[in-house]
């Protein structure tokens, strides 16, 4: 498990990491700011200022690129139209070689015999792919 999701536990480490030091440094700036006023400084308006800082920054930055890298991996994963129009390019270049090598009949074929799904194409009565394999 850990050499498969190796990517993923390397970023939740890093995301960790930087979490707890941006928490840390921002505690020594708050009690520096706090004794440049001459006051104490509380844990608790400690906490709710760090946790607004936090969210504004998962709201601008994390979540937006999130959205960006899962988001369209998924959706490029599923085959939706976006993804879509680099295969079927693909697929119509690939049909203009068979006709132009004299191989119009074996492309015939290879469309009868393979149907898309969900953006991938297996022969038709194949098992369903198992995603990971």
């Amino acid at each position: 498990m850990l050499r498969r999701y190796a990517y993923a536990w390397l970023t939740l480490g890093f995301f960790a990491v930087s979490l707890v030091l941006h928490w840390y440094f921002g505690w020594k700036a708050y009690a520096a700011a706090a004794a440049e006023h001459g006051v104490p400084a509380e844990t608790s308006a400690y906490l709710v200022e760090m946790a607004r800082d936090t969210f504004e920054n998962w709201q601008s930055e994390f979540l937006q690129l999130l959205w960006q890298v899962v988001g369209l991996a998924y959706f490029l994963y599923i085959g939706s139209p976006a993804s879509k129009e680099n295969d079927d390019r693909m697929e119509a270049k690939l049909d203009k070689l068979l006709k132009a090598a004299g191989l119009a009949e074996a492309a015939e074929r290879i469309d009868e015999s393979h149907f898309r799904h969900h953006g991938h194409s297996r022969p038709v009565g194949a098992a369903p792919r198992v995603p990971g394999r």
